[in-house]
């Protein structure tokens, strides 16, 4: 009996894990607009791993052929926000580039707060 409530028990915590992925990448796929429309052959995301963590990846296609992929990851700090690209250290944001970063955090808060309304009326 106690195994059958362990199994029962994770399978119900590996479907909130589950539903939880689901979201993060529908939400990361809306905040990859958030500087406008996404060309064809694109892939964008922008999302928040937690409350100090922000991710930009962009995936696309050279004039080679080749398929390329960037990833940015933002760190938010009482000294202000580093990021990070690919294998390269940690950097300050400029104040252009912060001033960015803060109008497309603003934009994907408001678009996931309305996403998540949007998903919960439409379960209940």
């Amino acid at each position: 009996m106690k195994i059958a409530r362990a199994v029962s028990k994770r399978s119900g915590e590996q479907k909130r894990i589950n539903a939880h992925r689901a979201l993060l990448r529908h939400l990361a796929k809306l905040g990859g607009g958030v500087f406008g429309p996404i060309p064809e052959g694109v892939r964008r995301e922008f999302f928040c791993l937690d409350e100090f963590t922000w991710v930009w990846h962009e995936e696309w296609t050279d004039q080679n052929g080749e398929r390329q992929a960037l990833t940015t990851r933002y760190d938010v700090r009482p000294t202000g926000v580093l990021k990070s690209q690919g294998t390269n250290s940690y950097q300050h944001l400029s104040a252009e580039e912060e001033r960015n970063f803060r109008a497309a955090v603003k934009l994907y808060s408001e678009g996931a707060r309305a996403e998540l309304d949007r998903l919960m009326q439409a379960s209940a």
